[in-house]
């Protein structure tokens, strides 16, 4: 069985105030369509956070629309996907039952449904299990059912989703969780504090595969039957670099799982890019841009000036390297001997790159002096 794994689209997300619509755009109805034409998988397994948010904004959902179109009735390629703790389950499910005749099979339920598929070897069962909270998962087992945290809640449900499948086969699951030992980047949403979010993976035992969510790094766990195909664009300077992609999973006869990552490339990347003032000024670029200024001192409206050359920044830090060169003293008599408005005149220039105080704004600043004077007496 040939399967495609992909997750955490996050459609309609922002970044750093800036819409990544067109780049969502761009990688979904290209490249994304592009591999699954060319690699045809028997299905698509999208395991979670699809939209960014519960109630996601028009376009991302026209988005989703077209992309799934094309997938299941322009490629004629199935796709199992689940809602993740992004998304509100009820929407990302509507008319599920219904679509479910047409090639499109979406998890209504964090107790799983279960989809057969078939190959030369035999079937296979794909699993799908939408994300769901230890209380709402509670309320979903019924009779008074206590979960005290997402692991004992996977241990409840784990027999439930081996249930759905006939003994014997094959069988996949597709889950949207934060698995033990899965490292994290600053983009995801925490599932709850301290820790209890996790899942042993060995609350997976059994799955011959285990498409998984949630983590926006691509990376195995386990034996490697574990994986998070990683979201495919970077949404946080924490992933600034790194490599996107989607899974190729290839499930043999015996069950045995071998994958592979099919790179993606972004529109626009994201970069950290570090160096003085000057240096940043000498350069420009149209990616997504997190800015890391080494001069000494604050540039007076450095962001300003700089998103004119780089119109997707996200951010700007001053990260000084070290400090102006030289002794430090403490203050001579004449220095504390002087005025406070020869003090912030001094400041003034120091902060302006030598800029004297201008003439307007001595009576404000005296002002302000005088006034702070005689709160002080």
């Amino acid at each position: 069985m040939r399967l495609l794994h992909t997750a955490d689209w996050h459609l309609g997300r922002t970044l750093g105030g800036h819409s990544l619509q067109q780049d969502q755009e761009y990688l979904f109805c290209g490249q994304f369509l592009d591999l699954v034409r060319d690699q045809r998988p028997d299905a698509v397994l999208i395991a979670g956070d699809v939209f960014d948010r519960a109630v996601p904004p028009a376009d991302a959902v026209e988005l989703l629309d077209e992309v799934l179109h094309r997938l299941v009735r322009g490629l004629g390629v199935p796709v199992v996907m689940i809602p993740g703790n992004h998304d509100d389950a009820r929407r990302l499910a509507f008319g599920a039952r219904l679509l479910a005749g047409g090639g499109l099979h979406i998890a209504d339920t964090p107790l799983g449904r279960a989809w057969a598929f078939a190959d030369a070897h035999g079937p296979l069962s794909i699993v799908g299990a939408g994300y769901a909270s230890p209380l709402m998962l509670a309320q979903r087992l019924g009779e008074g059912a206590t979960v005290a945290d997402h692991d004992a809640g996977f241990g409840l449900l784990a027999p439930l989703l081996h249930g759905l499948c006939p003994p014997g086969q094959r069988r996949v699951l597709v889950a949207h969780a934060f698995v033990a030992g899965g490292a994290e980047s600053e983009s995801e949403r925490g599932l709850s504090v301290g820790g209890t979010g996790q899942i042993s993976a060995a609350r997976f035992a059994g799955f011959n595969y285990v498409a998984l969510g949630h983590l926006h790094r691509p990376q195995s766990l386990g034996d490697g039957r574990l994986r998070y195909s990683g979201s495919p664009l970077a949404y946080s300077t924490s992933e600034a670099g790194q490599d996107k992609s989607v899974t190729l999973v290839e499930v043999d006869a015996a069950g045995a799982v071998t994958t592979q990552a099919l790179p993606l490339h972004p529109l626009h990347p994201l970069r950290v890019v570090r160096g003085t003032f000057r240096e940043l000024l000498a350069g420009a670029s149209a990616d997504y841009v997190s800015l890391d200024l080494t001069d000494p001192l604050p540039v007076p409206e450095a962001q300003r000036r700089l998103a004119e050359l780089y119109p997707r920044i996200i951010g700007l830090r001053w990260v000084a390297e070290a400090m102006p060169a030289g002794p430090v003293v403490a203050p001579d008599a004449a220095a504390r001997a002087a005025s406070p408005l020869d003090q912030f005149q001094a400041f003034h220039a120091a902060m302006r790159q030598g800029a004297p105080l201008p003439a307007a704004a001595r009576p404000v600043v005296i002002s302000a002096i005088s006034a702070a004077t005689q709160a002080e007496a």
